[in-house]
């Protein structure tokens, strides 16, 4: 006999006979407010106050301690506090308020952050708030969008998935564009439910509408990456909506035109903008958002093409996050990000195409895992297969559809329980569930260590119970589904709050607590840009909070390596990238991340950009160097040759005229990730072209241990 699915049966109306009592009156609709406080009339008492009770838990897990990892990314920080300085660096995404160079990524989430800080001021808070907002926000949504066809309890297990998810908990407290980028897909998953769900077709198309919008400025987030649900939202609604076939086609025809356009506005202002008075488009080849889009941050990551950067290291990708094919998400970059509940997810997922397969085409649970799982699968395979550059944090666009994916796949086989065999289903995402965790847990022997065995034991013995629950032990499935299901994620929820209590800088953070290993480079481990491309600046002082330790100092300032000195005499020190570091009063922190982050600069080199008035008061190599002298100073510090070293920008020519005009005062030797650094410029790019002719023009000085030329006199 084949098992099947419990279905909700059909509803119909029924019209009393004649002389009948009538029928009791339909009890009104609820105001705004009062939907808000107790959910709609239909809803179980309980739904609401749970889903409060889910948020304020995700405000906690993401708002406290928000600022204990300082800038965070110095790279995007710097950005931010440009474009509190000049609206053009604000509009562009520049990283210095003189606008010469971009950030390698489109501007959508600056855009959010650069508001928080003109609004509150720009601090390590006001940074990272509308991060967490967002997390909160895609908790909410996520529950919202399953919970319109699965229900309350379904809604609550997909935002809690969401929650516990450890990736999540590093990029909604961090300042990558990651962040804005899950939010807007997830938001745009909820239009295309209710898009699926309306019966007028012209309600539908709004709603559908507005999921591309989300989409377009999701790829005016992170570009490529925002457009990989799109296979999945256009296959369930053209499956399941509840209209003809040329209605739907056209109307996911019309949600196409909505990303291309609200994506394409800004690729239009960037072309026609008069180049003269923007930045660079830093990670073009061409001063192009479009060949940004194509070339950098789109072919050269999926293919590992040569370039400006985005083939990444070579052939198959193995420095960032291991070696290309379907055991990347498990591997040791990726594995403790989100694979915790992907072996569940695909239990649940072909079980729910199995018994879906003849439900009708309208059918809102196979909708649901195809909005959700395909999304899933399609986004997994991608970061799975991708040769260029990829990092370990991608993963969190995974969050919402995964949860998604495992909530409704398990609630539909809880309805189902009655049959043997889909007991037996559920109680195996349960089981592997708490078995991968096992695996998991185990490649950090120092965390924890009883936690491993609590989980896969509980796990298994509620898997047990689950399957054995049917007939008169049906109390034994309830048992056995809450055991094992509070058991097998009782892993990634520890994960998830150590991640969440410890401090992350550089631009390849990682998740886990601080004796897992740190730098999120598959293997590489943790390392500064100045052991590839020169000696980074010494003497740091920051702002308030370190982002390599949690102390601060009285004014807030402070030093972050053992040669500055901050105001009073104090001397603070710091580790290695990754490691731990001790800030100013003897304060020791924990930063988790690589290749670069936590500004370093020196006290005596930032008082002299601050005594400039040039239009830039320095030019540094490679973006993250000019990010640290952007953060500590008052100043505009050109990033030569961008992120990678590799940009045409400035060009040999160009940085002459700019000094001969008069527009940059100091060269500052040295930095990270610039003048060749890991791009595709080599020892040929204009970084050192620019280096080679400062050193044979002008006079080299020691300030505060990091060499400066003064462009202003020139030896001949």
């Amino acid at each position: 006999m084949t098992a099947t699915l419990n279905h909700p049966p059909a509803v119909t109306e029924v019209t009393p006979p004649a002389g009948s009592s009538p029928a009791p009156a339909v009890p009104p609709r609820r105001g705004r407010l009062a939907r808000l406080a107790l959910g709609p009339v239909g809803d179980p008492r309980w739904a609401r106050p749970a889903l409060w009770a889910l948020l304020l838990a995700a405000a906690a897990l993401y708002l406290i301690n928000l600022s204990v990892s300082g800038y965070a990314n110095d790279f995007y920080a710097a950005a931010v506090k440009s474009g509190t300085q000049s609206w053009t660096a604000w509009l562009f995404g520049s990283l210095d308020s003189a606008n010469a160079i971009t950030v390698d990524k489109p501007p959508a989430s600056l855009w959010i952050m650069g508001l928080s800080a003109r609004l509150l001021g720009f601090s390590s808070f006001s940074l990272l708030l509308p991060q967490a907002l967002m997390g909160v926000g895609t908790v909410a949504v996520t529950y919202a969008a399953v919970k319109r066809w699965s229900g309350p309890a379904a809604g609550l297990v997909a935002g809690g998935l969401v929650l516990l998810t450890p990736v999540a908990a590093l990029m909604f407290r961090f300042d990558n564009p990651d962040a804005l980028l899950v939010l807007l897909m997830a938001v745009a998953a909820y239009f295309v439910v209710r898009a699926i769900e309306t019966p007028r077709g012209a309600t539908a198309l709004r709603w559908l509408l507005l999921a591309g919008v989300a989409i377009g400025f999701a790829f005016l987030t992170k570009m490529l990456q925002g457009l990989l649900v799109l296979p999945a939202f256009g296959a369930a609604y053209l499956l399941a909506a509840p209209r003809g076939l040329w209605t739907r086609i056209w109307h996911l025809l019309a949600a196409a035109g909505a990303v291309v356009v609200s994506a394409g506005w800004f690729i239009a202002l960037v072309a026609l903008w008069p180049a003269a008075s923007r930045p660079y488009i830093g990670g073009s080849t061409d001063n192009s958002l479009w060949e940004l889009a194509i070339g950098y941050n789109g072919l050269g990551r999926i293919f590992g093409s040569e370039g400006n950067g985005g083939g990444g290291m070579g052939g198959g990708n193995t420095g960032f996050g291991g070696t290309a094919g379907l055991g990347r998400l498990f591997n040791s970059a990726f594995g403790s990000e989100i694979s915790w509940l992907i072996p569940a997810a695909l239990v649940g997922l072909v079980a729910g195409a199995w018994f879906t397969r003849r439900y009708a085409r309208t059918d809102r649970v196979r909708a649901s895992l195809i909005l959700f799982g395909g999304s899933t699968v399609v986004t997994a395979l991608v970061f799975s297969f991708m040769a260029g550059t990829i990092h370990p944090y991608y993963a969190v666009a995974l969050a919402p559809f995964l949860a998604g994916t495992v909530a409704v796949s398990g609630r539909e086989l809880w309805r189902g329980r009655e049959n043997p065999t889909v007991r037996a289903l559920l109680g195996a995402m349960i089981a592997i569930t708490g078995i991968w965790s096992f695996v998991l847990l185990g490649r950090d022997a120092t965390f924890l260590p009883w936690l491993r065995w609590l989980v896969v034991v509980g796990a298994v013995v509620g898997a047990v119970l689950l399957a054995l629950g049917g007939g008169r032990l049906k109390k034994l499935a309830v048992i056995g589904l809450l055991l094992g299901s509070i058991t097998a994620l009782s892993g990634t929820a520890a994960w998830t709050v150590a991640t969440a209590a410890q401090a992350h800088s550089g631009s390849i953070p990682t998740s886990g607590p601080a004796s897992a290993s740190s730098g999120g480079m598959g293997g590489m481990g943790g390392f500064t840009p100045g052991a590839m491309t020169g000696t980074p600046p010494t003497g740091a002082v920051h702002d308030g909070t370190l982002p390599d330790g949690t102390g601060t100092t009285p004014g807030g300032t402070g030093t972050a390596d053992g040669t500055g000195t901050a105001p009073g005499g104090t001397t603070g020190t710091t580790g290695t990238t990754g490691g731990t570091g001790t800030a100013p009063g003897g304060t020791t922190g924990t930063t988790r991340g690589g290749m670069g982050g936590g500004s370093s600069t020196g006290a005596e080199l930032i008082a002299l950009l601050n005594a400039t008035d040039t239009r830039w008061s320095a030019a540094a190599l490679g973006s993250q160097s000019a990010a640290g002298y952007v953060l500590n100073s008052d100043t505009a510090v050109m990033a030569i040759g961008g992120w990678g070293g590799s940009d045409p920008a400035p060009t040999l020519a160009e940085f002459q005229q700019y000094v001969a005009d008069g527009d940059i005062t100091y060269f500052i030797a040295g930095g990270g990730m610039g003048g060749g650094g890991m791009g595709g410029g080599g020892t040929t790019s204009t970084g050192s072209e620019i280096s080679a002719w400062v050193t044979a023009n002008f006079t080299a000085t020691t300030v505060g241990g990091t060499t400066v030329y003064d462009l202003t006199a020139p030896t001949g």
